[in-house]
């Protein structure tokens, strides 16, 4: 498929974000010295601002390629749940499927920025499971829109919405309704993602859920993923490998790609662009390699910029095409 054939796909691709929302917040300010009441820096806050964050990211990455994404999610009663919903509007985000969860508060990450250097996170969030009820609601919401999308995207940040339950609910519609699935995994749960389309874990990920903690060259970490694909019963696993690229796994054979050399700024929210591209490119139907190079170049970008934001489609397809990304795929 031609490249900018394939962007134009994009356009007309409709994709579900089933996963944890949030809000990044960012205090922006100066330090100049030290408080005499502890040993840490004094911030002169200049700025505040408010982005969305988590799965929310990933809906504003797959709108920025072209695409059109719904948030499946759950949020607080709260005034950070009002803000989180204003920004999804702002942003042209579909919230009808946006759920208040009423025993529990909005997801936010505060960041501390100072002389352009992150000092401290602060974290406002509540990780439980959801109940049974909260449940029950998101799966009717996934029901209620799978004749519609064109792919369902997991997005787990462990913040409790993707319960094993509700996983293996969705997992079943989609296989149903031949809707497929790709996934970006955390710790809990791992496993419980049996028979989708991509899985898509980071290194770290991967290895920490095979209980590895000694450093493994490429080709051992690609048998590491193979041997996670066989447990899933996944048609394929791409892994992304910081400065060492990318590598995608099917039953067509294994691939790697090495990174390209970047100006690195901030990994913040690389995982959420190369997952977005990863998911319109396989509800496209491209070949492994087109999947893994577009993807590989996206998280390359994101990476040069500061804090979490999508990916500028423009940016991306005038790489791909200086590249020849497509060339022979």
């Amino acid at each position: 498929m031609i490249i900018d054939q394939l962007f134009k796909q994009f356009n007309k691709t409709k994709v579900l974000v089933l996963g944890d929302v949030m809000i990044d917040a960012y205090f922006y300010g100066s330090v100049s010295r030290i408080s005499p009441e502890a040993p840490v820096p004094i911030v002169n806050l200049k700025q505040k601002e408010q982005r969305l964050g988590g799965a929310a990211n990933v809906a504003l990455n797959l709108k920025s390629l072209g695409a059109e994404p719904i948030i499946c999610s759950i949020k607080g009663n709260d005034a950070d749940g009002a803000a989180l919903k204003a920004l999804c509007k702002q942003n042209g985000l579909v919230v009808d499927a946006l759920i208040n969860d009423y025993n529990r508060q909005t997801t936010v990450k505060t960041r501390v920025i100072g002389n352009n250097h992150q000092l401290l996170r602060i974290d406002e969030e509540e990780t439980k499971d959801i109940d049974a009820s909260i449940e029950d609601l998101v799966y009717e919401a996934v029901k209620s829109l799978i004749s519609e999308i064109d792919a369902l995207i997991f997005q787990d940040y462990n913040k409790g919405l993707l319960t094993s339950g509700l996983i293996h609910r969705v997992i079943s519609l989609c296989q149903q309704h031949n809707v497929p699935m790709v996934v970006d995994p955390k710790f809990t749960n791992f496993f419980e993602y049996q028979g989708v389309t991509l899985f898509k874990p980071n290194k770290k990920e991967l290895l920490q859920a095979e209980n590895i903690s000694e450093v493994l060259s490429v080709a051992e970490v690609k048998a590491v993923a193979e041997e996670v694909r066989i447990k899933l019963k996944a048609a394929k696993v791409m892994t992304t490998l910081s400065e060492d690229g990318v590598i995608i796994l099917s039953d067509e054979g294994v691939i790697h790609l090495p990174a390209h050399s970047r100006k690195i700024v901030d990994v913040s929210g690389a995982g959420d662009s190369v997952l977005s591209v990863a998911a319109l490119c396989v509800a496209a139907g491209v070949s492994d390699e087109l999947t893994a190079a577009l993807s590989n170049l996206a998280g390359g970008i994101v990476c040069e910029q500061i804090g979490v934001v999508p990916i500028d489609k423009d940016l991306l397809l005038g790489e791909a095409m200086e590249l020849n990304v497509a060339s022979g795929y």
